[in-house]
């Protein structure tokens, strides 16, 4: 589907603010929601746009996007009742570049335009669209940062012998049946059989115990 193009009412761009605190923020000066609506306020009236409205997220966290505010200014700019999201500040729309990514990702899917006025974001124009790209491709970079990071600590545990992965659990009481019963002369097939017919779970929380799941807690008690 093709985005759905900026609509524009009697050639006025029609934006809707958006504003956020968190719980500890609230007090601050500077980071408060009066402020942030008083530069959205502003930069309407000097760029010209129509203010439609402006929502708020109040003792909401910027970590990630599942806030009732924003959820909502997003649903409404989506369903065409306003071209443009504007924030005061980035961080107030999200402290994630990975988030904003997306969601400039979004706004071009849906038509509607990003702005943030303390970074000079502004997908209407080319300088503020080459701002938000340049964001995106930061964004991009500390995703693989990360991801190399992870992929080398690793490599790491296990250059050192640490087990990877989730923990074995079973209970004392199914270690000890298992020791006994191959102690009593059954096969480890035998002694899969017989917990599969009884759809005990594995160490992982499977259904399918095999003859190299009982070796391994034989193994493990010093036993074979």
């Amino acid at each position: 589907m093709a985005p759905r193009k900026t609509q524009r009412r009697g050639g006025s761009l029609r934006v809707l603010g958006y504003v956020r605190v968190s719980t500890e923020e609230q007090g601050r000066s500077g980071a408060g929601l009066a402020a942030q609506r008083s530069a959205i306020r502003e930069a309407c009236a000097s760029r010209g746009c129509e203010l439609v409205t402006i929502v708020e997220d109040k003792g909401q966290s910027g970590k990630s996007l599942e806030r009732p505010g924003i959820t909502q200014a997003l649903a409404d700019l989506e369903s065409g009742q306003a071209d443009a999201l504007m924030v005061a500040k980035l961080d107030r729309l999200s402290r994630s570049l990975f988030d904003f990514a997306g969601l400039m990702e979004r706004s071009r899917r849906h038509g509607w335009a990003l702005i943030a006025l303390d970074l000079g974001v502004d997908t209407t124009t080319p300088a503020g669209e080459m701002m938000a790209n340049t964001l995106a491709v930061f964004a991009q970079f500390e995703r693989r940062m990360i991801g190399q990071r992870t992929k080398d600590a690793l490599a790491a545990k296990r250059a050192a012998g640490v087990r990877l992965g989730r923990p074995r659990v079973l209970s004392a009481a199914l270690v000890e049946r298992i020791v006994a019963e191959r102690s009593a002369g059954s096969t480890y097939q035998a002694i899969c059989d017989r917990l599969n017919a009884e759809r005990v779970p594995t160490a992982h929380g499977g259904q399918l115990w095999r003859p190299s799941s009982v070796q391994r807690v034989l193994s493990s008690q010093g036993s074979q």
